[in-house]
């Protein structure tokens, strides 16, 4: 992850936090180089190195508030809204921490949040940031994402302060004073882990905010933006651009791919798991994807489409698109005229 360049939509957000800290952020993109637009957002992407730099100069410039927590508090979905829907009409904390699988591969990869469970007690605990970071980088990124995790449990949960406890392993900062003004928690150093701790029962508390309607349908919109984004590295990356390139081994199953790939078919499995895949599940975000995009070309029918996808046969391709979508690919394609 530190070679690889980072999503940037959160451009707007940094522009955000920095007028509020009483400062223009433009002479720092200026001087680090880096090219502000808009209106390609959605491709915007920054190194880690770099985004580091623009970090340790907003924190300088800033005047009167500490910028890492401003620019966590002032995160909102503004560019994937159906993220914020489906938070806001979570049923339970349980099923809002789903988000976060979605900030990871949407938004930025250094928000690597998950959910551990032991007795009575509840951790949502932030995978090793600092770990690709260095120095005080390290301390104020960790900062801006709980700032941001602890906006939005206080939005679900109004409470929650009163319950929880933070954790982080560096060391007590010099700014710590604004800690307790910024939690309103109890906050403890040197500690295994960067995490929130919290009583386990809170979890499948019914929330007063939840939506069973609107939260189906955001679930529904985000799953279908996770279908069209390709991965970009490792060997999911190197699956996805074979079946890209050759549709036709979508039905020729494992074999003829890892034959493809230069690979044994238990080794093409034993590397999927290593990067968290399945076989099956790969195949059927990529043949999701894909149904997307043809489904949009008005040239081919749904026969055309299911044969070059590896489907036996139209009902097949019905079928398990009205799985993925919701919706027939006959009801999809009205739904976009």
């Amino acid at each position: 992850m530190h070679e690889q360049p980072l999503p940037f939509i959160t451009l707007p957000n940094w522009v955000k936090a920095a007028s509020l800290c009483g400062f223009n952020i433009q002479p720092v993109f200026d001087e680090l180089g880096i090219e502000t637009d808009l209106i390609h957002l959605e491709h915007a992407t920054i190194s880690r190195p770099l985004l580091e730099q623009v970090m340790i100069q907003c924190v300088a410039r800033a005047r009167s508030q500490h910028f890492p927590f401003v620019l966590g508090e002032t995160f909102a979905f503004d560019y994937l809204p159906d993220i914020g829907v489906f938070l806001a009409t979570s049923p339970t904390l349980r099923d809002a921490t789903r988000v976060f699988e979605w900030v990871r591969t949407l938004i930025n990869p250094m928000i690597d949040v998950r959910l551990e469970e032991q007795d009575v007690v509840a951790r949502l605990v932030l995978q090793q940031v600092d770990g690709g970071s260095s120095g005080m980088a390290a301390v104020y990124f960790i900062e801006s994402i709980f700032a941001a995790v602890v906006k939005f449990a206080r939005m679900l949960h109004d409470d929650i302060e009163h319950q929880s406890l933070l954790q982080f392993r560096y060391p007590q900062p010099p700014h710590v004073a604004a800690y307790a003004e910024f939690f309103r928690a109890p906050v403890v150093f040197l500690r295994p882990r960067n995490a929130v701790e919290l009583p386990r029962a809170l979890l499948d508390r019914p929330l007063g905010g939840g939506f069973p309607a609107l939260h189906g349908q955001a679930e529904a919109r985000v799953e279908q933006r996770l279908a069209q984004m390709p991965r970009r590295t490792g060997l999911v990356a190197a699956v996805e651009s074979a079946f890209e390139h050759e549709p036709r081994l979508l039905g020729q199953g494992i074999e003829r791919l890892a034959e493809r790939l230069g690979l044994h078919p238990r080794t093409l499995q034993r590397r999927l798991r290593d990067e968290g895949e399945a076989f099956g599940e790969l195949l059927d975000r990529i043949r999701y994807r894909l149904a997307l995009r043809d489904l949009d070309d008005p040239r081919l029918d749904l026969e055309a489409i299911s044969e070059r996808l590896g489907f036996s046969d139209r009902r097949s391709f019905t079928r398990a698109f009205s799985r993925w979508a919701g919706v027939t690919p006959s009801g999809y394609r009205k739904g976009r005229d």
